[in-house]
């Protein structure tokens, strides 16, 4: 253990650690701008190749020249994408949810049929069919 202090000082440790997530840090810079370039609709092919180029060629410069060029639209168009995101979920939620309480789901397929058949509209069979179709069940296997 004296080998390894001796060796290799705290600071160092320290200084090693600090590069090592400044490199993280840079990656995760680097990804979210060519996300977010390759993301937008509002310029073109060429537009996009040229930041890409700038940002491969020059990773510093580039990186904040579009940091400083764009950040606050960079900012919008994130806000937009997790908003449309947000909403599509919600939407979806709500069509489920509404599909599972009174509009048809397995539920209210079963009290349906029950009420057919409690009304002599359909036999028995067709109720434990349409009952194991309401549940996704295959055919040959009874219902629950």
């Amino acid at each position: 253990m004296l080998l390894a202090q001796s060796t290799y000082p705290l600071l160092d440790l320290f200084w090693t650690m600090l590069v090592f997530f400044g490199f993280v840090i840079w990656f995760w810079l680097i990804f979210a701008i060519f996300g977010d370039i390759f993301r937008r609709d509002d310029i073109g092919g060429w537009g996009k190749a040229g930041w890409t180029v700038v940002i491969i060629i020059l990773p510093i410069v580039g990186a904040l020249v579009y940091l400083i060029a764009e950040g606050r639209k960079m900012g919008e168009r994130r806000q937009a994408d997790v908003a449309a995101a947000r909403s599509s979920y919600e939407h979806d939620v709500r069509r489920i949810a509404a599909a599972n309480g009174t509009g048809g789901g397995p539920t209210a397929q079963i009290a349906e049929a029950k009420r057919l058949l409690d009304q002599g509209a359909i036999t028995p069979a067709e109720y434990e069919a349409l009952k194991r179709q309401a549940l996704g069940q295959p055919a040959g296997e009874p219902a629950r």
